[in-house]
């Protein structure tokens, strides 16, 4: 646990530190997942000193700030208090969703924090030709969320994330979505605090990608997407990101969850999505 005056930060060191064989440590940030879904992925690189966390306010690490919202440059600010806790920085590290936001806006800010960073399947909202579109059905999924609680909110979100394309009429002009055909629960039990249903973590998915100190940066930056999920949400924006950065997006299998091994229902490929990740972090150089 890093205690700091704002935030008790959970973190879990997989392997020893120093490392072993001089790698440096593999870590592993998402949001608003924590520590929890890196469970099959880390399963597959037992050579590798492996670190995760649980981000700011969720999972085990209890905020003392006061605040309620999700900040990409707050969040970055962690990690980066994270790995000097380490004491065996610069690390490699995958970054996934929100995380992969977080890790973006770690290398603007401390470009000397990490050698490679595969970002999958960032939500970066700005880059997409039809971001108007995107806010609007991002605003709908609230709404839904507000009204209805997390069953509606929850299957209205899938809807969104399941889109092909852009958010066309024809996407806004669709009836809310079934609950039922979702496997969403009717009830509501009240709360409206779940970061990614409410607009809590707006500032994730609206963050703006500082080209200019990502491409300056010593830090290797792979933008990855899944290729089940190339024509959806996260994938349009990760292929949008990895276009800004002036690269193409690389494909791992799967979808946007393809490393995880069904700890939320929805499993990927996460021996094959290794295999993946371990060839673009030995390709360095």
């Amino acid at each position: 646990m890093l205690e700091t005056p704002e935030v008790d930060l959970a973190y879990d060191v997989h392997g020893p530190l120093p490392t072993a064989g001089g790698r440096p440590p593999l870590v592993m940030i998402g949001q608003p997942m924590d520590a929890s879904g890196f469970g099959a992925l880390a399963s597959h690189f037992t050579d590798r000193t492996v670190v995760t966390y649980d981000p700011r306010g969720l999972g085990r690490s209890s905020r003392k700030d006061g605040r309620i919202d999700h900040s990409p440059e707050t969040q970055a600010g962690d990690v980066h208090a994270v790995i000097a806790a380490l004491g065996a920085g610069p690390v490699e590290m995958f970054a996934s969703s929100g995380g992969a936001v977080t890790a973006l806006a770690l290398v603007a800010a401390y470009p000397d924090d990490v050698t490679t960073l595969v970002a999958h399947e960032p939500p970066l909202i700005p880059v997409l030709p039809d971001a108007q579109a995107a806010e609007h059905a991002r605003a709908r999924v609230r709404d839904a969320y507000e009204e209805k609680g997390a069953g509606a909110g929850m299957a209205a979100f899938i809807a969104m994330t399941s889109w092909p394309g852009e958010f066309t009429d024809d996407y806004f002009a669709q009836p809310a979505p079934d609950l039922a055909a979702f496997g969403m629960p009717a009830g509501d039990d009240g709360s409206r605090d779940d970061p990614l249903l409410s607009d809590r973590s707006w500032a994730v998915s609206s963050y703006r990608p500082d080209v200019d100190a990502l491409t300056t940066a010593g830090t290797r930056v792979v933008i990855a997407v899944g290729e089940e999920s190339r024509d959806v949400f996260t994938g349009r924006t990760a292929v949008a990101t990895a276009r800004l950065l002036g690269q193409q997006a690389t494909v791992f299998p799967s979808h946007h969850g393809g490393f995880l091994g069904g700890e939320f229902g929805y499993a990927g490929q996460p021996a094959a999505f290794a295999r993946k990740l371990r060839e673009v972090l030995d390709s360095a150089g």
